[in-house]
């Protein structure tokens, strides 16, 4: 009699499913971060915290750091860094401030200003895109050079006595809100918009997702590269410009600490998607969480210090939780 043999022991699958609590906080927990920030420093100081005049000077402190963080976020979508939007749009703002004094119209000074982040962003592009430069060693090259260049712009000093009515970009209240905030709105609206419904958009992410699998389909890696560094040079510029307004003053280090807190942001923001990709919205929420704990922790009289250590370890969590979400997509 012929013998049937025994189906092989298949041990089960460990289960990798996740409670709903577990799954909330695994999705969302950049989200409640934030909230929970807002719950402490209104907790610790209701009447200061929790007033309408503090929370709209943490959205003014707040709205140039969301500009330069979009930039931030176009080219991490791409799979690449920039570590020069900060230096860019502190050039961008010197320049403009630089040609204003010397008698140019606020109109041409600021088209001047943005052709001058524009400029470094196509050098940027260039360099990693074209020449294959590390994204790294090219950019932290712009901003030694780019830095350099606003030393000599500003002939390292402070630049005052640009037109009033060019302040009124940094300084007007339009429904009592600093007019600042609805220039971010405006900028992140639209780098979403390019992001989310554009076919460069598309070309981006898939860019990011895998190169050589974007170029098998189709897609002109280098020239997406390219342009991602050329519109974060654009957006870095915007912000530079709306900065010099806002502190009616010029100087070869204005926004140069924003590039920092924009990869804050970013990766923070990266956290939000199951994927860890980069991503407007949640950059905007790394950027509240950095805005809200500065702001809460000058009221409660932390020293700036350590607020620049906690800068540190955010960024140390923020990366580690979107290379967590990456390997387990």
């Amino acid at each position: 009699m012929a013998q049937t043999e025994a189906p092989p022991v298949v041990a089960p699958a460990a289960s990798t499913e996740r409670t709903p609590v577990t799954q909330l906080l695994w999705q969302g927990g950049t989200l409640l971060a934030l909230v929970a920030l807002v719950i402490l420093f209104g907790a610790l100081q209701p009447d200061a915290f929790l007033s309408f005049g503090n929370v709209r000077n943490i959205l003014a402190q707040i709205a140039i750091l969301a500009i330069i963080a979009s930039a931030q976020t176009v080219v991490m979508v791409v799979g690449d860094f920039d570590l020069s939007v900060g230096v860019t749009a502190t050039l961008a703002g010197a320049t403009a401030a630089a040609l204003m004094i010397q008698g140019w119209s606020i109109p041409m000074s600021i088209v001047a200003a943005l052709v001058v982040g524009t400029l470094v962003g196509v050098v940027n592009g260039i360099l990693v895109a074209y020449m294959n430069l590390s994204a790294f060693v090219a950019t932290l090259a712009t901003l030694t050079s780019v830095g350099g260049l606003a030393f000599i712009v500003t002939d390292g000093t402070t630049l005052f006595g640009m037109p009033e009515s060019f302040e009124t970009i940094g300084q007007g209240r339009p429904l009592g809100l600093p007019l600042p905030i609805f220039f971010a709105v405006a900028v992140c609206v639209v780098v979403w918009l390019v992001l989310k419904f554009t076919t460069l958009g598309r070309r981006w992410y898939a860019v990011g997702g895998s190169a050589e699998v974007a170029r098998l389909s189709g897609v002109n890696v280098r020239m997406a590269r390219f342009l991602a560094f050329t519109v974060a040079g654009f957006v870095s510029a915007i912000g530079g410009v709306i900065l010099v307004s806002r502190l009616a003053s010029a100087s070869a280090t204005s926004a140069n600490n924003y590039m920092l807190l924009a990869v804050a942001a970013v990766f923070l923001g990266m956290t939000v998607l199951r994927s860890g990709a980069a991503n407007v919205g949640g950059t905007l929420v790394g950027v509240g969480i950095i805005g809200v704990m500065s702001n809460g922790l000058n009221i409660v009289g932390v020293s700036a210090y350590y607020q620049q250590v906690f800068t540190g370890l955010i960024i140390i969590a923020a990366v580690t939780l979107s290379a967590l979400k990456s390997r387990t997509h």
